[in-house]
């Protein structure tokens, strides 16, 4: 309908570790079809890295190098504000307001903070772990998104966002936009091709456990045909945990085709093989990523390009940020900034 007003998405990703073939099916490629039907905000949320140590040069590098792959990806900065999330001050004044607001339960029930700090000694766990899905709200909140596009294990995240802003409004008076969590049907979540029963990672060790981005083709195709499998040859999908690996294999090739359960599993019917599916597979991821990493090499050698893109995407998100900054702090009682007197 001509006129109508398009509803907002937030979403961005930590420059740390290196991106996936996950984190492509999970987030960019979802974000790229989002961009004909919402009005889109799209951040490499730096601020959140920083909850654990990062060596400074290493996260300027890995910053720019996540907002190239979102244009590789076919972010279109034309429909679409991408931007790096420091850039925009209203996003850690506004945790603030929210930080004063958050019960210390609801922080400490977070899954992602108790499974992090019990992996670190007690007096070590920084506070910015704990605080992290404050944070996280802020980010949301300030562009009253209305969707949100999350893995499976985002999802108390959001919640804990849904809370605090209903808590605000509850406080000081509507304020911000309860946003709904949108997870796409196939490729939410892609395990790890060595562990097919924990989600991929971008930070994980292990040489075989994901496809990177920027992975050669011989490099791909190389964990692919490594990934782990069973000792079945029928080749379906299945929820049992014997069988994640192929079931893992299989939604990697139906994120990437959006072909059917059943279409996909008939044209393997005939096949030889687990070999038969991981060539197929790795044909298909190949395929993705070597144009994306065509376009990112010709971004990475455009810096003045990528730079002026990002800075239009923070005075855009500024824009939207600093009116939803100003409505909550008057709500809670903050003074508005004196003008300089003139004279």
């Amino acid at each position: 309908m001509a006129g109508e007003v398009k509803k907002r998405v937030l979403s961005g990703i930590q420059p740390s570790g290196n991106l996936t073939i996950g984190n492509y099916l999970g987030a960019l490629q979802q974000w790229v079809a989002e961009q004909d039907v919402y009005d889109c905000y799209f951040c490499v949320v730096d601020l959140h890295a920083l909850t654990v140590p990062q060596d400074p040069a290493a996260l300027r590098q890995k910053t720019r190098e996540v907002a190239a792959l979102y244009l590789a990806a076919g972010i279109d900065p034309d429909r679409s504000a991408v931007f790096i999330q420091s850039h925009v001050p209203a996003h850690t004044e506004l945790s603030w307001l929210l930080t004063c607001l958050a019960p210390l339960g609801w922080l400490y029930r977070m899954t992602q903070f108790k499974d992090k700090s019990a992996k670190q000694q007690q007096d070590s766990v920084g506070a910015g772990l704990l605080n992290y899905p404050v944070l996280m709200a802020a980010d949301i909140l300030l562009y009253q998104a209305a969707a949100v596009p999350v893995g499976d294990d985002q999802r108390q995240h959001l919640e804990f966002t849904r809370d605090i802003a209903q808590r605000f409004n509850y406080q000081y008076g509507d304020t911000f936009t309860i946003p709904e969590a949108m997870i796409p049907k196939e490729g939410a979540r892609i395990m790890g091709l060595d562990n097919p029963l924990g989600k991929m990672s971008k930070s994980e060790a292990s040489e075989y456990h994901a496809v990177y981005l920027l992975d050669p083709p011989d490099v791909a195709r190389k964990k692919i045909m490594r990934a782990t499998t069973d000792s079945n040859r029928d080749i379906r999908f299945s929820s049992e945990p014997e069988r994640a690996g192929v079931n893992n294999l299989l939604t990697i090739y139906q994120a990437l085709t959006g072909q059917s359960r059943e279409a996909i599993e008939a044209s393997f019917e005939s096949a030889r093989g687990y070999g038969d599916l991981k060539k197929t597979v790795a044909d298909a991821v190949v395929d993705r990523l070597t144009p994306l990493q065509a376009r990112y090499a010709e971004l990475m050698g455009e810096s003045g390009y990528l730079d002026e893109i990002l800075a239009e995407g923070a005075a855009r998100a500024q824009a939207v940020a600093d009116v939803t900054l100003a409505t909550a702090r008057e709500r809670v009682g903050l003074l508005p900034a004196f003008a300089p007197v003139k004279g």
